[in-house]
């Protein structure tokens, strides 16, 4: 080449993959050369799994689907990938390697270079096997802690992002409303305060490692009539907008969340996926949520199905569309050929195409998938050998020491005390009978969205994938030199009550018997808890309540222990029982932390998220409800619980005092500030969770007796105190008025510093004073809890 010939010109990179344009002119530059098919391609998913030899996934066959053709589909391209782990067994890092050919794959085929983003469920951690099984969300609740959750979410999120994952389908949400129902072991709460705060750390944590969290299920879905699955929600505008729709507001706005995922459900006959004024009046137009809205599984087929409110698969995907769903999960359906057909003849705007596309694409550019410069390859596979699949199986650690240290200390802050008359700790006792379904079994600590409870199930000579050490294995090794009897006495739910007698022998022979009763986690009917698995009572599934309660008839002192999905009501138990442990699937460390406080290593620290109701059928049990809902004289149901929101016990006492406030009087967009000192008057460090309930004694529309408004975890040694302050906004007091609007009405207020819904210590009487005022999404949410600089002196 002479020098004088003309460099050859490198291609000009297209605007769509220039980091160096705006994101807004990248996606209109890539909407405007695309196709309709292509449009509509980046709309939905396909149901995949990958391979356990690395090579490219699999389409995953469901009974709700029909076949579907890579080959066919991919040349116009795809939107996502669905649980390529999530599907079946597979090595972790095969898995890894088989999702990045899958996604070079996927890339090359279609015209813009465009891959798919792939989501997962990580419900109670990544839903792969051998990831790391947390606790469920409602042991997160029973922490009362939003930074320990948030620091599992993050380390939950880069797991899933180190293999190539971008989304993830958690947190839950709902409030729980009817226990009944088989998805509260998914929820955080039954209160809106404490599932707001926990799902926002939840949020904050998972976003924070560069995935995409999922809000679910948007909005109601807990809210069924009877706790059944599905079924339609009886809930008024002042139930939808003060319970149900708080937790979802918070984590759009503090949380950062980039995604949200309808409910099934339909309110007052408009389901959720066809709710314009929901997913895009309220959600979109007026919180500002500048993310996409993804369908729940079959979601959008369901306006056909179940609802009805649609004539074929292309009404229901105009409905969708317009209401403001833009993605189809979990794989092609309405948004394939019948959409397409749809748009061609009319019946469906292409607008309403292009609007879902440029929310998926900017969510794309975003996560760099657009970028010229982008790979497919994770970064857990960063220096491997890729050509030699074999040398990778068993190179990626997704439970490691670090991960299990975390679901050890969420485990242990999660399992509450609820009553104890003293014989926790043990102390070395020289004969233990160990008995109930749950003591022996090894997945007992795990939830229905856990990888082996989920899909291990439906691979039965597949191994777990991680350690699942049972309360038996836990309890021996803390007491090597006591002598262990075992019996189950019954199964979960069999009925079967031929092994009481051997399990009554064993508790008449020992010095302590220990108990161990409650759930198996499943779907759709195969568990006792879990989606699909709702209850008619909160009796013990099964025959377990009649094997507590001969078990207490022996007179041997006995420890209860639950490891469940929901609050069940524990008959004669709750009161005669020596000490009620409750852990609501605690995870793969769930069985060090309850033996840990059965042992006194750990001093517990949970705290009920839920109440435990004290007869099976009193309904709905949830603290957070007005007076007609408590016992009166008007009713022969008295639904007062045997445990309540909030309660737990430790193995020290705490002593609240000298309350201060500083003005008994605010307007109503103002603050009160009140201080006060709680000193640990036991003889070991401990942990108080201080809670903040408001009472409103008189408003112009029916209010809850009270609710929570702040909390704190506050760990003091023994003889030490700290003084507490606490600023309360007056926005707090607000509620949904008479006009549809959410208002702060003056008027009297109690301020009740608890430790638990049903025990105040302290209480502060003040008053609001101006006009009523309006508030909105803007309003402040959270109290402020300051301790003290200068710690008040030991005893």
């Amino acid at each position: 080449m002479t020098a004088n010939v003309a460099e050859e010109k490198t291609p000009a990179v297209p605007v769509w993959n220039d980091r160096a344009v705006s994101v807004s002119e990248r996606v209109d530059a890539l909407v405007g050369a695309m196709t309709l098919r292509e449009k509509i391609a980046q709309l939905y998913g396909v149901w995949v799994g990958a391979s356990d030899e690395g090579g490219d996934v699999a389409p995953h066959q469901h009974d709700m689907e029909e076949a579907v053709d890579l080959d066919v589909l991919l040349p116009a391209g795809l939107g996502q990938l669905t649980r390529p782990f999530g599907t079946a067994p597979v090595d972790p890092a095969l898995g890894a390697l088989s999702l990045m050919r899958s996604q070079a794959r996927i890339a090359a085929e279609n015209r813009f270079g465009i891959p798919a983003l792939a989501h997962e469920e990580c419900l109670a951690g990544f839903a792969a096997w051998g990831a790391t099984a947390y606790p469920v969300p409602l042991s997160w609740g029973a922490t009362f802690d939003p930074h320990l959750v948030r620091r599992m979410a993050a380390t939950i999120g880069r797991d899933m992002r180190a293999v190539g994952v971008h989304q993830g389908l958690a947190p839950v949400l709902d409030v729980v409303r009817d226990a009944r129902w088989g998805r509260v072991e998914e929820t955080i709460g039954e209160d809106p305060y404490l599932v707001g705060t926990i799902g926002t750390a939840y949020v904050q944590g998972l976003e924070s490692a560069g995935i995409v969290a999922t809000l679910k299920h948007f909005v109601g879905y807990s809210a069924s009539r009877a706790g059944r699955n599905l079924a339609p929600s009886s809930v008024g505008p002042r139930e939808r907008a003060d319970v149900l729709l708080p937790p979802f507001e918070m984590a759009v706005r503090e949380g950062g969340a980039r995604s949200v995922m309808h409910a099934y459900t339909d309110l007052d006959g408009i389901p959720a996926t066809a709710d314009e004024d929901l997913l895009t009046g309220l959600l979109r137009d007026t919180w500002g949520f500048d993310g996409t809205v993804v369908a729940d599984y079959f979601g959008i087929a369901f306006l056909t199905t179940l609802h009805a409110i649609a004539g074929d698969w292309a009404d229901a995907a105009g409905a969708a569309l317009r209401a403001g769903v833009d993605v189809e999960l979990p794989t092609v359906k309405t948004f394939g050929t019948p959409l397409e057909e749809a748009v061609t003849d009319g019946r469906v705007p292409e607008t309403l195409i292009d609007r879902a596309l440029r929310r998926v694409l900017t969510q794309k550019t975003a996560l760099g998938l657009l970028d010229a410069d982008w790979t497919p390859l994770p970064p857990a596979l960063t220096g491997a050998d890729l050509d030699t699949p074999d040398t990778l199986r068993g190179s990626i650690d997704l439970d490691g020491p670090a991960n299990r240290a975390l679901a050890r200390t969420l485990a242990e802050e999660a399992v509450v005390l609820l009553s104890n008359d003293g014989i926790l700790p043990l102390t070395a006792p020289r004969r233990i009978a160990l008995l109930g379904p749950n003591a022996d079994e090894p997945t007992a600590v795990l939830g229905c969205y856990s990888f082996p409870q989920h899909i291990g199930v439906h691979h039965p000579y597949s191994p777990l994938g991680i350690e699942l050490p049972t309360l038996r294995d836990t309890l021996t090794a803390e007491f090597p030199d006591t002598r262990f009897t075992t019996a189950p006495g019954t199964g979960i739910d069999d009925g079967d009550t031929s092994g009481i007698p051997e399990a009554v022998r064993a508790a008449r022979d020992a010095d302590i018997a220990v108990v161990v009763l409650g759930d198996r986690a499943g779907l759709f009917g195969r568990g006792t808890s879990g989606e699909g698995c709702d209850a008619e009572s909160l009796a013990l599934p099964g025959a377990q309540q009649q094997l507590l309660d001969a078990l207490l008839d022996t007179g041997t002192p006995l420890v209860t222990v639950l490891l469940a999905g929901r609050p069940y009501a524990l008959g004669r138990a709750a009161d005669e029982s020596a000490a009620v442990v409750q852990a609501f699937f605690p995870g793969e460390e769930g069985t060090h932390a309850i033996a840990g406080i059965l042992a006194g290593r750990l001093n517990p620290s949970g705290r009920l998220p839920v109440s435990v109701p004290r007869i099976p059928g009193a309904q709905p049990t949830t603290y957070l409800s007005p007076r007609l809902a408590h016992v009166n004289n008007v009713s022969s149901i008295d639904p007062t619980p045997a445990f309540p929101f909030g309660h737990g016990l430790t193995y020290t006492t705490f002593h609240w005092t000298d309350l201060a406030v500083d003005h008994h009087e605010a307007p109503t967009d103002g603050a009160f500030t009140i201080a006060l000192t709680i000193r640990n008057t036991g003889r070991r460090p401990g942990t108080e969770t201080v809670q903040l309930y408001l009472h409103d004694p008189v408003a112009s529309v029916v209010q809850p007796v009270q609710r929570l408004i702040g909390y704190t975890r506050l760990t003091l040694d023994p003889g030490q105190a700290q003084r507490l302050h606490v600023t309360v906004p007056a926005d707090l007091a607000s509620f949904t008025g008479r006009d549809g609007q959410r208002i702060t009405e003056p008027g009297t207020l109690e301020l009740r510093l608890a430790s638990s819904s049903t025990q105040p210590h302290l209480t502060a009487g003040v008053t609001l004073t101006g006009p009523q005022r309006h508030v909105d999404h803007t309003r402040h949410l959270h109290a402020e809890f300051v301790v003290g600089q200068e710690p008040v002196a030991r005893a």
